[in-house]
C-alpha cells in the first residue's frame, strides 16, 4: 500500500495516474469485485424498485466500476457510496473508499466529514433494516427501546471504523518514508558539499605547504650561495695578490657551504618526519592538511634562527665587503618563534638583495621591539660604482616570499625605492599574530 523507492518501477512504467504497473492490477481487479457485487445487488434492489433487472444489473456495474478511480478521485468514491448506501449496494466500495480517502493527501476536515457522512449513512440503513427484520419477527423476538440503535451503531463502527484508522496509519507512515528520504537526499548532497569543501581545503593546504617550502629553500639557498658567490669572487681577485686574504675568503666560503648546508639538513628533517601511525577517523580531511601544515611550520619555526642571529647575519655580510650597520630599538621581549623566524629571513632576504643589486652600498639594518609588535627595516644607499659585481641572478621571488611571511602572521610589509637611490625593506610584525 506505500510506494518506496526500490518499488518504483522505470520512469517509463507510469500509467495515467498510477506509478506502478501494480497498483494498475490492484485498482482493476478491485473494481471488477465491486462491479459484480453491486450488480448482484442492483438485481435485488431493482426487484424492490420495480424496475427491470438488467437496468438494476447496468446501475450497480456502473456504480462499482468507480473503484477504478479511487487513488485519483478518493471523494468522488465515498460520495458514491453514501449515495447508493439506501440501495444497500456497494459494500466493497465503501470499505476500499474510505481506506483510500484516509490514507490519501486530502485535508483531514474533509476526510472527517465524509467519515461522518458514511457513518450516519450506514447507521441509518443498518437500523432501518434491522427495524424491518424485527418488525417481520415481532412474534418471536421483542427487543428493548435501546436494542436496535446500539446495535446499529456497533455495526456501523465495525464496518467503517477499521479501514478508516488502517487508512490514517498508512498515510501517516507514508508521509515518514517521504520524509526520512528527502532528508536522506539533502543529507547525502551535504556530504558530497563536505567532502568537495575537504578536498579544496586539503589541496589548500598542499599549496600553502609547498609555498612555505619554497620560502625555506629560497632563504636558505639564495642567501647562503650568493655570500658564497660574493666570496669567491673577491677570493678570485685578491688570489696572487694577498694570498693571506685569499686563505681567509677560503675559509668563509667553506663555512658558509656548511651552515647552508646545515640549514637544509634541518629543514629536509622536518619534511621527512614521518606522521602518526593512527589517524582518527572522525577527523576530517581538511584537519588533517591544516594540522600536517601546522606541525611542519611550527617545527620549522623551533628550530631556524631568531632575533639573537640577526647580528651575525650582519657580520657575515661585512666579512663580504659590505657596509652594514645594526640599529636595536627598545627592549627586546619573548616572542613566538614564527615571528622572530620571520624578522630574520626579512633581514637575511634583504641583505641578499643588497648584494645581488647594490654591491658595496652601505646599509642599515633597525629592529625596533614595541611591546605587542617587532618593526624591522632594511635600508641601502646606491651601489658603489666602484664594486665588482658578481653577476648573481636574481628569481624574481625575494620580496614576494618576505611579503607571504609577514602577511601570515598578520603583519605590514612595504618595500621600495629611496629618493637617495637606494631601496627600503621594512615590515611590522604583530607579536601575537
Amino acid at each position: 500500500m506505500t510506494a518506496t523507492g526500490a518499488d518504483r518501477d522505470a520512469p517509463g512504467a507510469r500509467t495515467w495516474w498510477w506509478a506502478r504497473r501494480r497498483s494498475v492490477v490492484l485498482d482493476g481487479g478491485l473494481a471488477l469485485v465491486s462491479a459484480v457485487e453491486c450488480a448482484a445487488e442492483g438485481v435485488a434492489f431493482s426487484g424492490k424498485a420495480g424496475v427491470p433487472e438488467a437496468v438494476g444489473a447496468l446501475l450497480g456495474f456502473l456504480v462499482g466500476s468507480v473503484l477504478l478511480v479511487r487513488r485519483r478521485w478518493p471523494i468522488t468514491v465515498v460520495l458514491v457510496s453514501i449515495a447508493v448506501a439506501p440501495a444497500e449496494m456497494g459494500f466493497l466500495m465503501g470499505v476500499v473508499g474510505l481506506y483510500t480517502l484516509a490514507a490519501s493527501e486530502v485535508p483531514r476536515r474533509y476526510t472527517a466529514v465524509l467519515a461522518g457522512m458514511a457513518t450516519v449513512a450506514v447507521f441509518v440503513v443498518t437500523a432501518v433494516e434491522m427495524r424491518r427484520d424485527i418488525a417481520a419477527q415481532a412474534d418471536d423476538f421483542d427487543p428493548s427501546t435501546w436494542y436496535v440503535p446500539v446495535m446499529a451503531l456497533f455495526m456501523t463502527l465495525g464496518l467503517n471504523a477499521p479501514p478508516l484508522l488502517f487508512g490514517l496509519y498508512i498515510g501517516a507512515r507514508r508521509r515518514l518514508m517521504e520524509s526520512l528520504r528527502e532528508r536522506a537526499d539533502s543529507l547525502e548532497q551535504e556530504l558530497s558539499l563536505l567532502a568537495d569543501r575537504a578536498e579544496q581545503r586539503a589541496q589548500w593546504a598542499r599549496q600553502e605547504e609547498r609555498r612555505r617550502i619554497a620560502r625555506e629553500m629560497h632563504d636558505v639557498v639564495a642567501h647562503r650561495v650568493s655570500l658564497m658567490v660574493v666570496h669567491a669572487a673577491a677570493l678570485q681577485a685578491v688570489a696572487l695578490k694577498d694570498p693571506q686574504k685569499a686563505v681567509r675568503n677560503a675559509a668563509l666560503v667553506g663555512d658558509m657551504g656548511r651552515q647552508a648546508l646545515t640549514e637544509l639538513r634541518e629543514m629536509l628533517g622536518v619534511l621527512r618526519e614521518e606522521a602518526p601511525a593512527e589517524v582518527p577517523a572522525a577527523v576530517p580531511l581538511a584537519a588533517v592538511g591544516r594540522a600536517a601544515a601546522a606541525a611542519a611550520v611550527a617545527a620549522a619555526s623551533e628550530e631556524g634562527p631568531g632575533l639573537a642571529a640577526v647580528e651575525g647575519l650582519c657580520e657575515q655580510s661585512r666579512l663580504a665587503g659590505a657596509v652594514v650597520e645594526l640599529v636595536v630599538v627598545g627592549e627586546p621581549g619573548e616572542c613566538p618563534p614564527e615571528v622572530e623566524r620571520t624578522a630574520y629571513r626579512v633581514v637575511q632576504e634583504a641583505l641578499t638583495n643588497v648584494h645581488k643589486h647594490a654591491p658595496g652600498a652601505e646599509v642599515v639594518v633597525r629592529l625596533g621591539h614595541r611591546g605587542s609588535e617587532v618593526a624591522v627595516q632594511v635600508e641601502n644607499g646606491p651601489s658603489d660604482a666602484g664594486a665588482a659585481d658578481a653577476g648573481l641572478p636574481s628569481g624574481g621571488n625575494g620580496l614576494v616570499g618576505m611579503r607571504e611571511r609577514v602577511v601570515r602572521l598578520g603583519g605590514v610589509f612595504v618595500s621600495g625605492p629611496t629618493e637617495a637611490g637606494g631601496f627600503k625593506v621594512s615590515a611590522v610584525i604583530p607579536v601575537r599574530a
